[in-house]
């Protein structure tokens, strides 16, 4: 015959071990050492040429773990007054009003809503909201993962329209650009 105790027992060790099982994916922080989030588009004034840009100043909180996809969370963020194209000029021009406006929307967001497996080992399937000029579009895109002891590097690049974030006008920039991201990420 089971005593209360050792029901007691037995219920709160259940209880413990499912309210902790959050706990058991891995918690990484992102850092811009070692990580780049860059974007590239095409301008077509006068000559089409590809213009590349990085975002620095990432930061946010990565809850992941490949056995346990349903437990993770992403959520990260960049300055907008980092962006860095080359040509300081062209930089400003992007911080403005009329492109990013960094005086009223300082940070870029993208924040998970699941994480699937994607069908090759290593390479997942991110699905989200990225938000950008306080604006939120869903978007999904495949990334893939290298964990080590002490940290996990993320690897994916998506295209997003522009004009959907109301970045900029009808100019001789395209609408598409394609961001690449390579997130490397302490475990905390």
């Amino acid at each position: 015959m089971k005593t209360p105790t050792m029901i007691s027992r037995f219920l709160f060790s259940a209880l413990l071990l499912l309210g902790s099982a959050h706990v058991l994916a891995q918690q990484y922080v992102p850092v811009d050492e070692g990580s780049k989030v860059k974007f590239t588009i095409v301008n077509h004034l006068i000559f089409s040429s590809t213009v590349t840009g990085y975002f620095t100043g990432l930061k946010g909180n990565i809850h992941f773990d490949p056995d346990r996809l349903k437990e993770t969370a992403i959520e990260a963020t960049v300055a907008v007054n980092t962006i860095n194209t080359g040509i300081g000029k062209r930089d400003r021009d992007l911080m403005a009003e009329k492109y990013f406006n960094t005086a009223k929307f300082p940070v870029i967001k993208l924040v998970s809503t699941s994480v699937t497996a994607a069908g090759k080992p290593n390479t997942y399937q991110f699905t989200g909201a990225l938000t950008i000029k306080g604006i939120t579009k869903t978007i999904s895109f495949p990334f893939t993962t290298t964990m080590t002891a002490g940290s996990c590097q993320f690897n994916g690049q998506f295209v997003i329209n522009r004009k959907d974030f109301q970045v900029g006008p009808d100019n001789a920039i395209d609408d598409k650009l394609t961001v690449i991201l390579n997130v490397q990420a302490k475990k905390q």
